[in-house]
């Protein structure tokens, strides 16, 4: 409880303000752990997902703010409208899901991972003040160090979050980012309700709602459990398979055969899928993409993940034909069907690649790579 000139009286109910909080963490470990191995799957099961992740990871937001206003007892009676309710959680929602779009739709950079961090923050708090603004029975009084300290805040621990989440995509990684950003939340909350106070409204109160403000935080956390639940079992299988740090469940085709092994004087690429390491003849693989500190590796069959790093990588199959064509990109040049400049830098084409459509050259490396391809 806190009190200030001429301003209402308030008190939390300790116990929805705990269970927002769980809830909060519910809803980040499922956003969080829906992305994880996106960058192996199709194009329209990685929408879907991120679409699920921003869901999980906005209402989740949005919810443990709104149940911790509801958790808010004044000596007036007091409301929510609607319209900026709702307009409070579909920003929370839409920004997550930039954030999400940021680190699974482009090169994963430390500006990329702080422009994520960023946008997940500024998600926090407008959506925090948009809400607030839905309040009805009362007027919030707004100081500006509030706002300086609820997005300073806001910013920070959603760049710590991503930086944990996606430095890498262990398990462990995934757990502590699921415990900062759920945290990060309440942080938030609790800073800008401190700079906030509340006056009460002139004119008779409105209608009264057919469900009491305890009531309706029951149904919504009811509901963002339902909503995180369901996620989860949506991805069970791959949240449960036995996958080392950071690798995504890969492969297009999971029951495939691959060719079988050539001589053993050609180099092998290992591969792994539901915890077993397999071995790939390296002539069969087109194009290899950095993942973190793992690679994907490129094969009629579909995509594969790859123990690798793509230093280690390039070191292993130099000698087998492959040439680093960008920092992120190993192409094996026997498989270049075409090559096509570009300005100051070129790309890489391949046919008979469902997945693998072309593989970009940087500006220093398209004089090497001609060369190799006898240009």
């Amino acid at each position: 409880m806190r009190r200030r000139a001429n301003m209402l009286i308030y008190v939390y109910d300790y116990r929805l303000i705990l269970a927002s909080i769980v809830i909060s963490m519910m809803a980040a470990f499922t956003g969080l752990a829906l992305t994880r191995g996106l960058s192996g799957v199709s194009d329209g099961v990685r929408h879907l997902r991120i679409a699920m992740a921003a869901i999980a990871l906005g209402g989740g937001i949005w919810t443990m703010h709104f149940v911790a206003m509801l958790a808010m007892r004044f000596d007036v009676a007091v409301y929510y409208r609607a319209l900026p309710t709702v307009a409070s959680v579909l920003i929370a929602i839409l920004l997550a899901g930039l954030a999400l779009i940021l680190m699974h739709f482009g090169p994963r950079t430390r500006l990329r991972m702080a422009l994520a961090g960023l946008v997940l923050g500024l998600g926090i708090v407008i959506m925090h003040y948009t809400g607030l603004a839905g309040i009805e029975g009362c007027r919030a009084v707004y100081h500006p160090a509030g706002f300086a300290a609820a997005g300073g805040l806001a910013v920070l621990m959603g760049m710590l979050a991503i930086r944990t989440a996606y430095g890498r995509r262990s398990a462990a990684n995934i757990l502590g980012a699921t415990a900062i950003f759920g945290l990060s939340v309440a942080i938030v909350h609790f800073t800008a309700m401190y700079w906030t106070d509340f006056m009460a409204a002139a004119g008779a109160p409105g209608p009264s709602p057919a469900l009491g403000n305890a009531q309706l935080a029951l149904v919504v956390m009811l509901a963002a459990f339902v909503i995180s639940g369901a996620f989860l079992l949506s991805g069970a299988s791959f949240l449960s398979a036995p996958q080392p740090a950071g690798a995504p469940a890969l492969t297009e085709a999971p029951h495939a055969p691959l060719p079988p092994p050539a001589p053993e004087t050609e180099p092998r690429l290992p591969y792994e899928r539901e915890g077993v390491t397999y071995f790939l003849p390296a002539g069969q693989v087109a194009a290899i993409r950095a993942e973190g500190h793992y690679t994907i590796a490129y094969t009629p069959e579909g995509r594969v993940f790859c123990p690798w790093s793509i230093s280690e990588a390039e070191r292993r199959l130099g000698e087998a034909g492959f040439f680093r064509t960008h920092r992120s990109y190993l192409v094996n040049t026997a498989q270049v069907s075409a090559f096509e400049r570009r300005k100051d830098n070129g790309l890489c084409l391949f046919d008979g690649h469902a997945h693998l459509d072309k593989v970009p050259v940087s500006r220093a490396r398209v004089a090497a790579l001609r060369d190799r391809l006898g240009l």
